[in-house]
């Protein structure tokens, strides 16, 4: 297999097993001939000429394709609009990523190298191949995850952003890309492709340029997703079995078990797959991972799984209203006055974070303050004092995770201890390190800086001593408001604003799930007296399904 650029050729010379350009074998794979011959019956032989595009950087829906003689050339462009060849699929290997799985617009191009010989399967080929050929199945699995993942370690394929890494769009705009597996390169300004970009745009930072040539100047999230083609064109007034609200972990694990039980499902989320638990730098309490795996993780493997089950996800579009139409099927509005109708729908909608009630504390949301520690954040943290506010697992895990990037944490608590609030292993983790000091009895009063966060100001409640603390970075995890407000009236919530559950489905059987409106249910944090835990949300978004099948049964 030929590869003529310097990312792929340096990894492949690499012994770090984590890049996977390192692991050709899988994610660059060679079919056996019983493989290419079972593979072939699922498609159509064509003969194509040296220099045949395939597919463009750009198109949704793609074929997929297995090289029997000859070569495809997977192509990119550089911000100057230079082409270069990423990878070449020689015989029996094959084109494709995770886009295959979905309607987003594709990252690559793809054309033939030479005269080449292929089998080429449209998306329900590839669909129906991938399920009944399991073992195959896995090998292009496997591989998809790999390229993806290649794409984003070595910023190929996607777009650049120049701005400041600290200012607040800047990070809005990373973490919205980073939460959704789309790779970028970014820019210091006064770097020389940001002074070329900016000199030929100009305008304001930041800033993002697209391999077409094209520049959005700080784009909205709606827009940005928009443009990279993160949201997928969807069919007006189709009906579809299931929408979900909100792609937790209860939402993520409600799709993957109603999109595996041919429920045709659609998850409808305001910004990427994992929500809050999304944003843990590393849960290793989860049942089945005992070194522990991040929120962002677990959400991406989630998101995978219930795209290979057909799922659809209508990313970047926050649901805004809920109605049940004469034929009683139910009409979800998202931002942008899109309507999604379905004859069932789960909340999973989740809560919203709690802040604080300081003077000046929304001028620095995003320049200083934080909801999430994870490697984008903790890239702010390096030789700087810390403060993370809260004492439930949440807080407790950013302590941990930012005790080893920061010079040292402090943890602000209003009440005397963590055992009643935080899983021991954590209160024993915080304990024991050096680096981390648990305050008690302690609030935040002010906050201190010009544009960007640079003092923290805190009070002991019981000694009335007050402390000042040069920190750049608090983080706030207090808890959560439950996501409500946009159901107005539509179902009936506790005097939190919680969803009230342990209604009758279709069959007048009490749902556990069950809303006071027959076909909407509610899992996970959004539900009254609900466990706020990663496990619970998981189990009750996969149990749910059995009580949507029961309504939909009763439809019938």
């Amino acid at each position: 297999m030929t590869k003529n650029q310097t990312a792929v050729e340096a990894a492949r010379q690499s012994v770090n097993p984590s890049d996977p350009y390192a692991r050709e074998e899988q994610t660059f794979p060679v079919l056996n001939d019983d493989q290419v011959s079972r593979l072939t019956g699922y498609g159509a032989v064509e003969d194509l000429p040296k220099g045949t595009w395939l597919f463009e950087r750009g198109q949704r829906g793609v074929d997929f394709f297995l090289i029997l003689k000859g070569c495809i050339e997977i192509t990119d462009s550089t911000p100057n609009g230079e082409e270069m060849v990423i990878t070449t699929h020689a015989r029996h290997q094959f084109t494709g990523e995770l886009d295959l799985f979905n309607q987003r617009k594709i990252l690559v191009g793809g054309r033939t190298g030479e005269d080449s010989r292929v089998v080429r399967l449209s998306r329900d080929q590839f669909r129906r191949m991938s399920s009944t050929e399991q073992d195959i199945g896995e090998i292009i699995m496997r591989a998809f995850i790999l390229r993806r993942t290649a794409f984003i370690v070595h910023s190929e394929a996607g777009v650049t952003l120049v701005g400041a890494k600290n200012d607040r769009d800047v990070i809005r705009i990373n973490r919205f890309l980073t939460r959704n597996g789309y790779p970028l390169l970014q820019h210091e300004p006064g770097s020389t492709e940001g002074d070329r970009i900016i000199g030929e745009q100009g305008g304001d930072l930041p800033i993002v340029c697209t391999p077409d040539g094209h520049t959005y100047h700080n784009p909205g999230t709606p827009e940005l997703a928009d443009v990279l083609g993160l949201t997928e064109d969807l069919v007006d007034g189709h009906v579809r079995d299931l929408a979900i609200v909100g792609a937790g972990p209860a939402g993520l694990s409600a799709c993957v078990y109603g999109a595996s039980e041919a429920l045709e499902t659609i998850v409808i989320e305001a910004e990427a797959p994992g929500g809050q638990a999304g944003t843990s730098s590393k849960i290793e309490n989860y049942l089945g991972f005992p070194t522990g795996i991040s929120g962002q993780a677990l959400a991406g493997r989630a998101w995978i799984q219930a795209q290979k089950f057909g799922a659809t996800f209508a990313i970047a579009r926050g649901a805004t209203g809920i109605e049940k139409e004469e034929d009683g099927t139910f009409a979800i509005v998202t931002e942008g006055d899109q309507v999604i109708r379905s004859r069932t729908v789960i909340l999973a909608c989740g809560a919203t974070y709690r802040t604080l009630n300081l003077e000046g504390y929304e001028a620095y949301e995003g320049q200083g303050i934080h909801y999430a520690a994870t490697a984008l954040e903790a890239q702010f943290c390096a030789g700087t004092d810390v403060v993370v506010v809260g004492g439930g697992n949440s807080a407790g895990q950013a302590a941990v995770f930012l005790s080893h990037h920061a010079s040292h944490v402090h943890v602000l608590i209003r009440g005397d201890g963590l055992a009643d609030s935080m899983s021991d292993y954590l209160v024993r983790r915080i304990d024991e390190s050096f680096r981390i000091t648990l305050h008690t009895q302690t609030e935040v009063t002010a906050l201190r800086g010009e544009r960007m966060l640079e003092q923290v100001i805190w009070k002991n409640r019981r000694t009335g001593e007050e402390k000042t603390v040069d920190a750049p970075n608090m983080f706030v995890m207090i808890g959560a408001s439950p996501n409500t407000a946009w159901l107005d009236d539509c179902v009936e919530l506790d005097e939190k604003g919680f969803v009230v559950t342990g209604r009758a489905s279709g069959d007048h059987a009490v749902s556990p799930f069950g809303t006071s409106v027959p076909g909407i249910f509610a899992v996970g944090d959004v539900r009254s007296g609900s466990v706020k835990r990663v496990a619970s949300g998981v189990g009750e978004g996969s149990v749910c399904i059995s009580d949507v099948h029961r309504f939909l049964g009763g439809l019938e």
